[in-house]
């Protein structure tokens, strides 16, 4: 009797023909400003039980399985990608962001979903955490595609952010489940946790992830350098090598009880920082890697949703997703921001583009397999949430950061370099006494100071490429940096 290879063939025609029609409908859609991502999930979506493809998917433990392994991928990518100076002007607020925010957004959305979805405080809070953390594959992807520099200190907090706010995001997921259980009644949960209890295992995610992921990332980056730039010719063996190491020290941080996803991202830094020359061959194919990654995650997680049931929490789901949208992450960012000089653009910028993805669906498979009660409406939430994100926020990235200011001129375009810093450039070590009687401007209070000193000096924050000030009628701003000294400056009069 011949064997009969059909479990082999079948599903791999399926997932195949999924990624192919995913990727040819993602091109097309990018020329109208759609993300790739949201064409995945509503290709998945389509392909389901309720569409025209009729494939009935419910295995929620393998989503998780590869929701996991997909996230891992995109944050060492995104970590490999990484440089040091970024941390300069990006680290402080992205841990405000990615603690405090997190936690802040958690609970305003959490009173959103108590009030709109009829739930308990324990079940309605856990909504808010699932949601309340942006999302890496989400932003990696849409910051590169959407063809606009940002200046580096809004770039650096967005992508730093997305790099380290999963651990606060997962560890209060977990904290509500047990909360929820505890209330439900359920056989076996635990008791809820205590103050001390929150400390200590905050303390053990975060401890864990930094030390094993930092530890990790020295030892892969001497290993590198030991093996010198000739072990393959374009890259990909390397590439290999990076991401089985990447994905063992996220399993095995996870299994230890730190967080994995933040292990994996500062394992990327690391090492793609102190092994640039020979982490930059590898870069291609960990690109490819990475997209192949948000391909079956984003494909899977489609697949899992039910178009008919998540008809029937529409409504309240879309204003839990506007309260986050509108309410909960602007007040977050403005709250975690402000004190760091931060202006109004920029805070409004990054508030809008908080950008959900495969991280609160992936999260709202917890409760699923927690056997919380009522567990599917949480997916649901989720996943119109993350629906409503890429479709306003990720199709908006261009034109927000132009309107608002925090876009930076090509350096090839001589005519927008023009609008942007105006006609004048001056040499930063150019005195103030000497600038302000030239262009008729008042002097400072110390005139003898030169001018990127003086610039330093009223920005009160790290100045980066694209930061401006105003003395007296004109507009002074930075143009060129080396490192961390300003060296050139623009000047637009009146």
């Amino acid at each position: 009797m011949a064997l009969s290879l059909d479990f082999l063939t079948l599903p791999l025609m399926v997932a195949a023909s999924l990624v192919f029609i995913s990727v040819l409908a993602g091109v097309l859609s990018t020329r109208m400003g759609f993300s790739f991502l949201l064409v995945f999930l509503v290709v998945g979506t389509l392909a389901g039980v309720d569409g025209p493809g009729g494939l009935v998917f419910d295995d929620f433990r393998l989503s998780f399985w590869v929701g996991n392994v997909a996230l891992a991928v995109i944050l060492l990518d995104g970590g490999l990608r990484t440089d040091f100076s970024t941390f300069r002007t990006g680290l402080k607020p992205s841990l405000l962001l990615a603690t405090i925010g997190v936690v802040v957004c958690t609970g305003i959305t959490g009173t959103a979903a108590y009030w709109l979805l009829d739930l308990s405080w324990p079940l309605a809070l856990l909504v808010g955490a699932i949601v309340g953390s942006t999302d890496a594959a989400a932003v990696f992807s849409l910051l590169k595609s959407s063809g606009v520099k940002l200046n580096e200190r809004v770039a650096a907090t967005l992508e730093i952010e997305s790099g380290m706010n999963d651990p606060m995001a997962v560890y209060l997921t977990l904290t509500f489940i047990t909360v929820a259980l505890t209330a439900q009644g359920v056989a076996g949960a635990a008791a809820g946790p205590t103050a001390l209890d929150v400390l200590l295992s905050l303390l053990q995610q975060f401890g864990w992830g930094a030390a094993l992921g930092m530890g990790s990332g020295f030892a892969l980056a001497e290993l590198l350098k030991r093996l010198g730039r000739g072990v393959d010719g374009g890259g990909g063996i390397r590439a290999l090598l990076v991401v089985s190491a990447g994905l063992a020290v996220f399993a095995g941080t996870t299994w230890l009880g730190g967080s994995g996803f933040l292990a994996v991202y500062a394992m990327g830094v690391i090492t793609g920082n102190m092994a640039r020359r020979q982490v930059r061959a590898a870069l291609s194919a960990m690109d490819g890697y990475a997209w192949l990654s948000q391909a079956g995650m984003f494909l899977l997680l489609g697949l899992l949703v039910t178009p008919t049931g998540l008809l029937r929490t529409l409504w309240p789901a879309l204003g839990v997703s506007l309260a986050l949208m509108l309410v909960a992450r602007p007040l977050s960012v403005w709250l975690c921001l402000a004190p760091l000089r931060f202006n109004a653009r920029e805070i409004t910028f990054i508030s809008w583009v908080g950008l959900r993805g495969a991280v609160p669906i992936v999260l709202a498979v917890f409760p699923v397999m927690a056997g919380v009660q009522g567990a599917q409406t949480f997916f649901n939430v989720a996943f119109v949430v993350v629906l409503t994100s890429l479709l306003l926020q990720g199709s908006t990235i261009a034109w927000s950061a132009r309107r608002l200011g925090v876009s930076l001129p090509d350096p090839g375009d001589a005519a927008q370099a023009r609008l942007v810093y105006g006609d004048f450039v001056l040499d930063a070590g150019t005195s103030m006494d000497n600038l302000c009687a030239f262009y008729g401007l008042p002097l400072p209070a110390d005139a003898s100071q030169d001018l990127a000193t003086w610039l330093r000096s009223e920005l009160q924050r790290p100045p980066v490429v694209g930061d401006s000030t105003l003395l007296g009628q004109a507009e002074v701003s930075v143009r060129e940096m080396a490192g961390e000294r300003i060296t050139r400056v623009g000047i637009k009069l009146g």
